[in-house]
């Protein structure tokens, strides 16, 4: 309503690159936080000794970080969102993302430890939170409001994160006091190679692309591409949230290959027809979601739920599977389907944009994770056979 597609257009491109930036900033220990904790939940020593490393690796590299945004804001701001007049959301950024990497990790924890009430309810503080914020700042400032709104979120919510956890009977401070354990220090290093590769591959390709359809169609055009994706990953999150949550912890813990297929299989058999529902639901009612969630200027948008529904059904009954590289830490084969599928993703939507205009990016969306989905298939059975 108050910045239009094209606004839209640069808070997508934020987004991008504050998630790269952000993985930077907690040394890309996410998943390998959650897996650690999940497996060692009952042994308070070895948890000490990951919880330990991975706060001195949060900290040093949230620092870095912030100088880094700072020292660079304008060169930045003209890079990123093709103006200097942004200059301050990145020294904004620059001094709040220690708070931010902060709470990224004692989220991680709480999802490591299964503490999933907890977890939930700081995630609606968060978001209640965020929407107040935003909407003042937006209706205050327009476009730069929503970008501030942005990198100053969550750095709140670090001190409502922290209220939860202290009360956590498995919490002491004593635990994040000891020495950097090099062997917790290799384990989670094999996390951020992998984290840091999708923190490089996914935002930076949806950069590339954000930027084609921008400068080869229109930036009403990428507007409208931002406003589909925002609908794919708000009503998928019921379905991400429970993969990240419940999932990857539940693979991490599994060490029979029986067992393992019989979880891959429940997750089938639940989690893939919820999604199946919910994209028939927001299909048929795609007008509706575009007038309620948008406005009346986004309605050329509605060409591309289609293909857009398809790939993200087809892109869960992959990531069923490819969670299980995640869980295992198989490093290598992480690495090398990220970098290889996003370059495929900008090289398709390259050449079906050239060929379909702005719904040729639904096709290549679609196409590439048809790919991976059988990719993923084919690394499973070759090593779990």
């Amino acid at each position: 309503m108050y910045v239009g597609p094209s606004g839209l257009a640069v808070i997508g491109q934020l987004q991008n690159f504050s998630s790269i930036v952000m993985t930077f900033a907690n040394g890309a220990i996410t998943s390998g936080v959650i897996k650690y904790t999940a497996e060692h939940r009952e042994d308070i020593e070895q948890k000490s000794k990951f919880f330990s490393t991975a706060i001195v690796i949060t900290l040093t590299c949230s620092i870095i970080v912030g100088l880094l945004l700072n020292l660079f804001s304008s060169y930045l701001s003209t890079l990123i969102l093709k103006s200097d007049e942004y200059t301050s959301v990145f020294v904004i950024f620059g001094f709040t993302i220690i708070l931010f990497a902060l709470n990224t990790l004692l989220m991680s924890i709480l999802n490591g430890q299964k503490e999933i009430k907890k977890y939930v309810t700081v995630n609606i503080v968060s978001s209640l939170f965020s929407l107040g914020l935003t909407s003042l700042l937006i209706m205050s400032y327009g476009l730069i409001g929503a970008l501030y709104a942005l990198v100053v979120n969550q750095s709140v919510i670090f001190f409502v994160t922290l209220a939860f956890v202290i009360k956590s009977s498995w919490f002491k401070f004593e635990y994040f006091k000891q020495n950097v354990d090099k062997q917790s220090l290799m384990k989670l290093g094999k996390y951020s190679a992998m984290a840091l590769t999708s923190a490089l591959t996914v935002p930076v390709s949806h950069l590339i692309v954000r930027n084609y359809i921008g400068e080869n169609l229109s930036w009403d055009d990428a507007g409208y591409w931002q406003g589909i994706w925002y609908i794919s990953s708000m009503y998928l999150m019921v379905v991400t949230t429970s993969l990240s949550i419940y999932y990857l912890p539940r693979l991490s813990e599994i060490k029979d290959y029986n067992e393992l297929k019989k979880e891959i299989l429940n997750g089938y058999k639940i989690i893939l027809p919820i999604a199946t529902i919910l994209a028939l639901g927001i299909y048929t009612f795609r007008e509706l979601v575009i007038e309620i969630a948008f406005t009346e200027k986004f309605m050329p948008m509605v060409e591309l739920f289609k293909w857009q529904l398809i790939g993200d059904v087809i892109k869960i009954a992959s990531w069923l599977l490819g969670y299980i590289i995640l869980a295992k830490a198989m490093t290598r084969v992480f690495i090398y389907t990220e970098i290889g599928f996003s370059i495929l993703f900008v090289l398709l939507s390259k050449v079906f944009i050239d060929s379909f205009g702005l719904i040729g990016i639904t096709y290549a969306f679609s196409l590439n994770y048809s790919m991976h989905f059988m990719m993923m298939i084919f690394i499973f059975t070759k090593r779990f056979r």
